[in-house]
């Protein structure tokens, strides 16, 4: 076994466990710390691999996202390659469409390629001599107390001791660092529990021209009562699709699509339009894995020299597009501890998991209940109704009402604190409706006067 110290007199070291989208930011969070900075990661270097568009999952890039970027100034970097969604597109089964805004004045979540935004990061956090990503390193043991990882490089088969000040492990919801460190622990409590659904992605190709085949400034979705299916533009014309469906016990599940003809059968009853825009949907089919969905609820997140972040610690379903934006911020509340306990690690670690862990549980919460809407109520006429006076209250009181997505997309309102208030509003609006006959032919003024007479029984001030 070689050994590794980073360990000196005059230098700050950490060691971070995953080069993924959290892993990188937090290297160039520490590297402004003045750290010393190496990130093993058990896969090859990415961006010697060519990608195309849909061979993984496009991300949403959202308000806390883009805090935690713009902290560090490289915010504007990552919006060239990142394009802006101002609401969602729902396609229904006669082919018509229906357009619903994510907020007012063109608030926008923003479509980015995972893989062009890690290689992005990695090549920021790399920008300086003492931040190294180290390519195909397993974590196979951790010290949680001294600070001592093993990595083994899965090409040569040679065993690496490191060990640093810190340890982060950002490596993702089946964390080796947890596994070999946390979930060792006495009193360490650890869940993962998988929904009944999964995803297999497609990759719906440009025109012959270069054009878009679908409106690229919007969330394309397809609601199908149990399932769904979802497309996000990429800059190349073509859009990243993404399947959600049960892998068995329903008449449209992912079990039951054994042969191109079945596939092709599905595509032409459930996703007609999309099937005319993309007839060989059941050639392209097996050319990306079908995969499933998991959370995974764990406590505590820091022990000794150790914390995890970003998934290691809440991984979650991607159905309100916050997983990548909850690790970040995970980065952005770590590094405001930094400057607010300075080196006192104990106390930064201890405030961290006390403030992170409802809000990690919270998002999963939204998550699991965002999928509902996506799949289901975006079509309920009802669902419709309460979603038009929301965004109502929302225009005529900008500063003093917030609807649940924009609390969790447009600001940094913890997700806790969103999770509570959104439901509750939902619950007055209800009544409001229920109580004043408001129908979708009530007028606009009408609506108006109403709200303006009941804000303050459904005001968030």
């Amino acid at each position: 076994m070689s050994t590794t110290s980073n360990q000196q007199a005059t230098t700050k070291t950490a060691t971070i466990v995953g080069a993924g989208l959290v892993g990188s930011l937090w290297a160039i969070y520490l590297k402004k710390a003045g750290y010393t900075i190496n990130v093993y990661e058990r896969r090859s270097d990415m961006r010697l691999a060519k990608m195309s568009a849909g061979r993984s999952i496009n991300l949403a890039t959202s308000y806390r996202g883009w805090k935690a970027l713009d902290d560090l100034g490289i915010g504007d970097e990552i919006r060239k390659i990142a394009i802006p969604m101002y609401g969602r597109t729902l396609h229904k089964p006669d082919g018509s469409t229906a357009y619903q805004p994510y907020g007012n004045n063109n608030q926008a979540i923003y479509s980015v390629s995972r893989g062009d935004l890690n290689a992005k990061l990695m090549s920021l956090a790399e920008e300086s001599t003492d931040t190294k990503i180290h390519f195909n390193e397993e974590c196979i043991y951790v010290n949680l107390d001294q600070g001592i990882n093993h990595f083994k490089n899965v090409v040569t088969g040679a065993i690496t001791e490191v060990k640093a000040d810190l340890v982060f492990a950002t490596d993702g919801a089946f964390s080796a660092t947890r596994y070999h460190g946390m979930q060792k622990l006495d009193r360490f409590n650890y869940s993962q529990n998988y929904i009944p659904d999964g995803y297999r992605e497609i990759l719906l190709p440009a025109n012959a021209d270069g054009s878009y085949k679908l409106d690229k400034e919007t969330l394309h979705i397809w609601p199908r009562g149990r399932f769904m299916m979802i497309a996000l533009p990429n800059f190349d014309g073509s859009f990243t699709c993404t399947l959600f469906m049960p892998f068995d016990g329903h008449t449209h599940c992912f079990n039951n699509l054994t042969t191109k003809e079945k596939v092709r059968d599905f595509f032409k009853e459930v996703f007609p339009n999309f099937y005319e825009m993309m007839p060989e949907v059941a050639d392209t089919w097996d050319q990306h894995p079908l995969s499933s969905l998991a959370i995974v609820r764990c406590f505590p997140w820091t022990h000794g020299k150790v914390a995890l972040m970003g998934d290691a610690a809440h991984a979650t379903v991607p159905f309100f597009g916050q997983g990548m934006n909850c690790g970040f911020e995970d980065c952005s509340v770590m590094w405001d501890l930094m400057q607010q306990y300075g080196d006192d690690w104990n106390k930064i670690f201890k405030t961290y998991e006390t403030l992170r862990k409802p809000n990690g549980d919270a998002v999963q919460d939204l998550s699991l209940q965002n999928y509902i809407v996506m799949r289901d109520k975006v079509n309920d006429p009802d669902f419709q109704l309460l979603q038009k006076i929301e965004r109502r209250i929302n225009f005529l009181y900008p500063d003093s009402y917030f609807p649940l997505y924009t609390m969790v997309s447009f600001t940094n309102i913890e997700y806790q604190t969103a999770l509570k208030k959104g439901n509750e509003q939902e619950e007055m609006i209800k009544k409001i409706i229920k109580d004043h006959h408001i129908t979708h032919d009530t007028t606009e003024a009408a609506i108006d006067d109403i709200i303006h007479k009941f804000i303050g029984a459904v005001t968030t001030a």
